[in-house]
């Protein structure tokens, strides 16, 4: 994280903001404030005679998440942040303000409904993006397609070491069944398309009665129906006091498949869902092992248990 801190490279950075801001007919407000670091990212926000505006940057695997912002924007600008300005090459980020996060409007609310509206929402986006898939692919989001997704699976499964060799056993007999399941699961007839692979309340910004979702850094391309098992296995069905399987899923399951419903019958569409579910961690597994193994020495041992987290998400599905 110290590149985030470095003073000669906050000071690029706030040499590109005035010229961006100049460009934009803005002006600064206030002093410059950095209220997320992290080894992968950070962000800064400037207050201007705009409002606030916020600038992201990733590390150099994860820079593609400013052009994918720019192809959403181009696709579906009323449900990303407003991109004011972006350095593609090192994959910077000006956004305009996104509102209240999710998570602060659930607290305050004390209710889960809001959730009904984002996935629909959320699941149209996905269609929309269907078209996008080999423009996603060539700005470089990994490719976790099914087609793939068993030999990528197996791969890892050889060299994961945040998993017990009990584990690894179960997880290599798992081989002939995920690779039954894609096939299912491709059978449906669902589009591939982009997968935020992270979605949850503190990734979806509230504004004018309408939703936002922001950070891709850890999207793919893949099936779409894989982001429900961070959303609903390991978000929602944890309920509003964190306290697991509170929450039936069942009607945001059936919110999110709404947009679906064109490309097959909804006992068909629940069945690849739940199938889906179960691949969904596998995905997340391979996202998390691609950035952490990245990571700088002091932190990349702490973010590779991860990997072991998301493999026992996926064993937990077939006891």
């Amino acid at each position: 994280m110290d590149v985030w801190t470095n003073p000669h490279w906050l000071a690029r950075v706030k040499d590109w903001l005035d010229r961006q801001l100049d460009v934009l007919g803005l002006q600064p407000s206030g002093a410059i404030e950095q209220p997320h670091i992290r080894p992968w990212s950070t962000v800064l926000r400037m207050p201007t005679t705009g409002g606030d505006v916020w600038f992201k940057a990733n590390i150099p695997l994860l820079a593609y998440e400013a052009a994918v912002v720019d192809l959403l924007a181009a696709r579906r600008p009323d449900l990303v942040p407003a991109l004011l300005a972006t350095d593609l090459e090192r994959g910077w980020m000006l956004m305009a303000d996104g509102g209240e996060r999710l998570r602060e409007v659930i607290e305050r609310e004390r209710h889960l409904g809001r959730w009904l509206d984002v996935l629909p929402r959320y699941g149209r986006l996905q269609i929309d993006m269907a078209e996008d898939l080999e423009r996603l692919l060539r700005v470089g989001l990994p490719d976790r397609r099914l087609e793939t997704l068993t030999s990528q699976y197996e791969e890892l499964v050889g060299h994961v070491d945040s998993v017990t060799d009990g584990e690894r056993r179960r997880l290599r007999a798992l081989v002939p069944v995920i690779a039954e399941l894609c096939e299912r699961l491709a059978s449906a007839g669902v589009p591939e398309t982009i997968q935020h692979d992270d979605l949850h309340d503190g990734q979806v910004f509230v504004r004018d009665d309408g939703y936002l979702f922001f950070d891709w850094g850890d999207a793919c391309v893949s099936h779409p129906f894989f982001s429900m098992s961070v959303t609903l296995e390991g978000g929602l069905a944890w309920g509003l006091d964190d306290v697991e399987n509170s929450e039936d899923i069942t009607p945001y399951r059936n919110a999110y498949l709404e947009p679906f419903c064109g490309f097959a019958a909804q006992a068909e569409l629940q069945a690849a869902h739940e199938v889906a579910l179960r691949l969904g961690w596998i995905c997340r597994a391979l996202n998390v092992q691609r950035f952490a193994s990245r990571l700088p020495v002091p932190y990349r041992k702490e973010h590779l248990q991860g990997v072991g987290v998301r493999l026992r998400m996926l064993l937990a599905g077939f006891d």
